[in-house]
């Protein structure tokens, strides 16, 4: 038996899978998200530690002799939190979170001080980084930065507390703008540009290998029969992809979580910092990951459905399986900034074109709408560095929506594929590694695509609509710096 948890902003997911890849029980918790200012995205890490817990204590209630023969672990995160501890490991203030925008100007400091970063890591300096968040601190809150001892990543944090050392894998580490992504190791010239040594940071291992032991206390918490094997693990996205056999050039898959992204697995860096294409390593050996990320993807769906006072379902059931033709509505998710192409952590959302006789469902159609062609502006950043993407899985909660992913078909004009438990491929892809670690079976045995079970495939006269579309919607950016 195998153990898949998965960090999630919004929640962790906690997964029990058997020796045949079958999930024999999940369960989660939510997670609530602090915005102490305009910009500002921070969590407790104390949120995380219950959180996780709460899930092992409810499947060790429903499913105890399974949870007693888990042998290994994988974590899966969501990615660049700066969780910043002190001589005790204790935290010194609450993570900032993957989509806090308040270090641009540390961005430009730190390109200053670092020439080499993009061709070092492949990436460009932007807010949601972890390096340009520790200049901020130490710009802003001099004594916190002074009194850290360690930086970590969200789940590498989680595994400090349940093993007692402090470790991180390579994927997750390579959107830290510490990452050397082409030697897979710590960059001393990038740490220095921030005051930092390799001592402020933990011990890398690849997302597959051993990295350490369940503590023996809660071990016997949980009625396990033995400590445990902690994977490496991997970040959010490329857990997903580890998830769903996206290890191989030629895959290619859609992340609707609260974030979004479109990603493809190389086996080269095919970097392109410029139109703000992120480069991270692969939570495998010898592979990376391209990807066009948005900020906010599901999240959309989710603040829609507080804005106008209902479920996220009862907005969605009116839609029905596909849309007929554009909304005549436009909406920019750009709720907390963007990543791809733009890197404007300052621009906000819009909805365009309404009238009298706009109604809920126009505006939900267009909310759907909205992220599928700030998605095909990443497909088009990917397609700039070589990267062909014929087809696409689609992962992530949004992947539970039929409309959407007929949206994203056409809009995207490529057949896009589900699976049944798509909103649980990055807890899956962590029990995966959790099993690699403990058995070092081949990858590609344990790593197979799970079955599809629906392609939603373009509609020519639909997606000439999109088509038709889409230059007035990209006309509504507006460039904030």
């Amino acid at each position: 038996m195998y153990l898949g948890i998965d960090l999630g902003t919004s929640a962790v997911k906690t997964l029990l899978v058997d020796d045949d890849q079958r999930v024999v029980a999940s369960r989660s918790q939510p997670l609530t998200v602090t915005s102490p200012r305009p910009g500002y995205s921070e969590q407790d890490p104390r949120q995380w530690i219950d959180a996780v817990f709460a899930t092992l204590d409810a499947l060790k209630a429903d499913h105890g002799s399974e949870l007693a023969a888990v042998g290994g672990i994988g974590l899966s995160g969501h990615m660049h939190g700066a969780t910043l501890l002190d001589k005790s490991l204790a935290p010194l203030r609450p993570c900032i979170l993957w989509n806090d925008g308040r270090s641009a100007a540390q961005c430009r400091l730190l390109e200053q001080r670092w020439l080499a970063l993009r061709a070092i890591t492949g990436n460009k300096a932007m807010p949601g980084f972890t390096a340009p968040k520790l200049l901020w601190v130490a710009a802003h809150e001099p004594e916190i930065f002074a009194a850290t001892k360690l930086v970590l990543l969200p789940k590498a944090y989680l595994r400090l507390v349940m093993t007692g050392e402090a470790i991180e894998d390579i994927s997750d580490a390579s959107g830290s703008l510490w990452l050397d992504v082409a030697r897979r190791d710590w960059s001393d010239d990038g740490l220095a540009a921030t005051d930092l040594s390799r001592s402020h940071m933990p011990r890398l291992v690849e997302g597959c290998a051993p990295a350490a032991r369940l503590r023996p206390e809660l071990a016997a918490r949980w009625g396990m029969t033995r400590r445990p094997m902690f994977a490496g693990g991997a970040g959010d996205n490329p857990a997903g992809a580890i998830g769903i056999g996206a290890i191989r050039p030629g895959a290619a898959f859609v992340s609707l979580g609260t974030s979004g992204a479109i990603m493809a697995p190389t086996e080269t860096i095919a970097a392109n910092p410029e139109r703000a294409v992120h480069t991270f390593c692969h939570a495998i050996p010898g592979m990376w990951i391209q990807a066009g990320a948005i900020l906010s993807a599901a999240s959309c769906l989710a603040w829609t459905a507080r804005l106008l006072g209902a479920s996220e379902a009862d907005l969605l059931a009116p839609l029905g399986l596909a849309p007929q033709a554009p909304s005549p509505v436009s909406f920019l998710p750009y709720l907390s900034g963007e990543r791809t192409p733009h890197d404007d952590p300052d621009v906000r959302g819009m909805l365009d074109g309404l009238s009298h006789a706009t109604d809920r469902t126009a505006i939900v159609q267009a909310v759907l709408e909205g992220v599928a062609f700030a998605m095909a502006d990443c497909r088009d950043a990917l397609v700039d560095t070589g990267i062909v993407i014929a087809q696409a899985d689609a992962i992530g909660g949004g992947s539970r929506s039929r409309f959407w992913l007929s949206v994203l078909a056409n809009v995207l004009n490529i057949p896009i594929h589900c699976f049944a438990d798509g909103e649980t491929g990055a807890a899956f892809g962590a029990a995966r590694l959790g099993r690699l670690a403990v058995t070092g079976e081949a990858i590609e045995t344990v790593c197979a695509p799970p079955q599809r079970i629906e392609t939603f495939e373009p509609v020519p006269a639909l997606a000439d609509a999109y088509a038709g579309r889409r230059p007035h919607w990209r006309g509504l950016y507006r460039p904030q710096r």
